[in-house]
């Protein structure tokens, strides 16, 4: 049920997957769950429903957005500021989306109806699921029935903190990994060069004797 809901409110349907979240996590406190499961479905549900939005919205909201209506109109101007403001914000949009109830619901289509980058929407989108489920996930276990009105009122400061955490881990990540690439090579490099032979000794005359 927790995926379930979770999922589908990522995908843009208004569901409370952030309360099942809270209970959930409540429920693990009391020993009915265990809470490491909490969050891996919790995180895994976010991700898998956010790309699921982000395609169909990709594929069929721009026609749904400008199609001839009354609205027309006011859907192309919000079409436009979207896209000015994902050219700008976008994958900080995906990230801390995931704390603010309106946008984590619609933040999938908004990205996929602007044409986001699917790289940069899976690594943000990614990043922003896990960091939620966590943050969201600890303090309901952490902080019981009380946590959800925690999680209205430090949403934000929470999420920019694990922000930071997660954007500085995986920075590390990259570079980490680039750094033994570049050992790893220059290992084979210098394992590929030919060992010097040696100088031939100077043949010994007759007049040397």
């Amino acid at each position: 049920m927790l995926g379930l809901l979770v999922g589908l409110e990522s995908a843009g349907v208004p569901l409370p997957g952030e309360t099942a979240l809270i209970a959930a996590s409540v429920l693990a406190k009391r020993g009915s769950l265990e809470i490491e499961l909490v969050i891996v479905v919790a995180a895994a549900a976010a991700i898998i429903g956010d790309n699921l939005g982000y395609v169909v919205s990709r594929r069929y909201g721009r026609q749904l957005m400008t199609r001839p209506g009354r609205t027309q109109a006011r859907r192309l101007d919000v079409l436009e500021r979207g896209e000015a403001f994902f050219d700008r914000h976008g994958p900080k949009a995906v990230f801390l989306g995931r704390w603010i109830t309106g946008l984590r619901v619609w933040a999938s289509w908004l990205a996929g109806i602007t044409h986001m980058p699917w790289r940069s929407f899976l690594v943000w989108n990614a990043l922003g699921g896990i960091s939620w489920a966590i943050t969201v996930g600890v303090t309901g276990y952490l902080m019981g029935t009380a946590a959800e009105q925690i999680v209205e009122k430090a949403g934000i400061g929470t999420a920019i903190l694990a922000g930071v955490l997660a954007v500085g881990a995986y920075v590390y990540f990259v570079r980490r990994r680039r750094r033994h690439r570049a050992v790893d090579h220059q290992s084979s490099v210098v394992g590929a060069e030919p060992e010097a032979s040696p100088a031939p000794e100077p043949s010994r005359s007759s007049t040397d004797v």
